[in-house]
Parts: structure tokens; sequence; C-alpha cells
């Protein structure tokens, strides 16, 4: 995976975040369509972190390498 690659992903994250805090309902955050949206933005979050263990993970490789 390249850089170019994980940052389109961490940026579709976000979108998916941005989307789903728009279908929050913040009076019943845990009824209806509510809890899907903070499943999604839950994974989004877990996406954008795995993304950027990844990166850094490559990062040190490289050192090592040298």
């Amino acid at each position: 995976m390249n850089k170019t690659f994980a940052i389109v992903l961490i940026i579709l994250a976000l979108a998916l975040i941005a989307y789903n805090v728009t279908l929050v309902d913040f009076e019943n955050p845990i009824q209806g369509d509510s809890t899907i949206a903070l499943i999604g933005i839950l994974a989004s979050l877990c996406a954008i972190v795995l993304t950027l263990i990844f990166m850094t993970s490559k990062k040190i490789d490289k050192k090592l390498k040298k």
C-alpha cells in the first residue's frame, strides 16, 4: 500500500464520519438509525487508526533497513 492510497483511504473515512454524524439523532442516539450511524463512525475511526499504524510501521521498517 503506497502513501497516496493510504491518504485517500483516510479521506474517505473522514467523509464517512461526516456523513454519519448527519444521521445521528442527538436526542436519542441509541435508537433507530442513530445506532447504525454511531457504528459507522466507530468503524471509520478504526480504519483511520489502523491506516496510521500501518503507515508508521512502514516508516519504521524503512529506517531499520537503512
